[in-house]
């Protein structure tokens, strides 16, 4: 079984995976996720850790590039977020960039994710997301078609890749080059008649390339959660769930968005204020206020001026 010795019985690999933490899902048993076992020539087994929901079958993919601006980052959090706060489960492929926006955009919303790996359920890679790992296990689950202890290797991600894109109703497209590994599960997911999405992005930048290319193709442009829901079929649109009255903002912010959030208060300031008093260029400054707009921590108004939105405001007094 991919990787299994023949000698083994399906009992002795339900019994080594447990050993794991893990469970193996033949295509037969219940668990195994519905969408995923309707598509042509499905993984013929999955192993899984965490918990596993009839209600997953209300997903959406997010995925994108490894080496996401923080625009990219920003909006996949975002939607994600949003998505997630109305019921949507958000599958993605705990990559680097925006793989992992979607999965921390899901979890702060409260809402359910799934990570499904191009290595064994029981390899962090990459290693850098293992505190993420926890939590996506606490709200969702790791999945993976590949024996454990499997590496995570250059040629197992076309596959997971079909994998993610059969998991879900649609695939969103968030920054991706010409060639990318994003674009790939985006045309599995046209293969398998599912929606294709993407995320419009600057003409001048190479990871918005992709994306764009898709929208000329015919995919549906993004610019908030309701253009994606728009596209499900009706009986998908009842099952979502009404969000709460305030969105809680996304993420928390260090570094450069810490030091130019805190400038910003309940009074409107000036961008050009922010730039003097937080000794960040002026570039780099509109970009994080750009950032910290989407995650919904500040709102922007006419002439350039910015105050801390009413979101960020509760939460913070919710801290205090």
């Amino acid at each position: 079984m991919n990787g299994y010795t023949e000698s083994t019985t399906v009992a002795e690999q339900r019994q080594l995976a447990r050993r794991a933490g893990a469970r193996l899902l033949l295509r037969e048993d219940d668990e195994y996720p519905a969408p995923l076992r309707a598509i042509p020539d499905p993984p013929p087994f999955l192993l899984a850790r965490g918990e596993l929901r009839a209600e997953d079958a209300l997903a959406l993919a997010i995925v994108g590039s490894r080496h996401a601006t923080p625009y990219g980052v920003a909006v996949a959090e975002r939607l994600a977020a949003e998505l997630a706060a109305r019921g949507v489960t958000i599958v993605s492929g705990l990559a680097r960039g925006i793989d992992t926006a979607a999965h921390r955009g899901a979890l702060a919303a409260g809402g359910r994710t799934i990570a499904v790996l191009g290595c064994g359920v029981d390899v962090c890679y990459p290693p850098e997301n293992r505190r993420l790992v926890g939590r996506v296990l606490e709200r969702g689950a790791l999945l993976s078609q590949f024996p454990l202890g499997t590496p995570a290797l250059p040629r197992h991600f076309p596959l997971r890749n079909r994998t993610i894109a059969g998991l879900a109703l649609g695939t969103i497209v968030v920054e991706a080059a010409e060639r990318s590994g994003a674009l790939i599960t985006a045309g599995h997911a046209g293969e398998l008649g599912r929606e294709v999405f993407a995320v419009p992005g600057p003409v001048t930048s190479e990871l918005s390339r992709g994306a764009n290319r898709l929208i000329q193709d015919g995919a549906k442009l993004v610019q908030r959660w309701e253009d994606v829901v728009a596209e499900l079929p009706e009986v998908w649109r009842r099952c979502l769930r009404e969000a709460p009255g305030v969105a809680v903002p996304v993420g928390t912010p260090e570094g450069d968005e810490e030091r130019v959030l805190a400038l910003v208060g309940g009074d409107p300031v000036h961008i050009d204020q922010v730039i003097e008093r937080s000794g960040v260029p002026s570039g780099r400054t509109a970009a994080v206020l750009l950032s910290l707009e989407l995650k919904g921590w500040v709102q922007r108004l006419p002439g350039q001026h910015y105050v801390r939105s009413a979101a960020a405001t509760t939460d913070d007094m919710r801290s205090a």
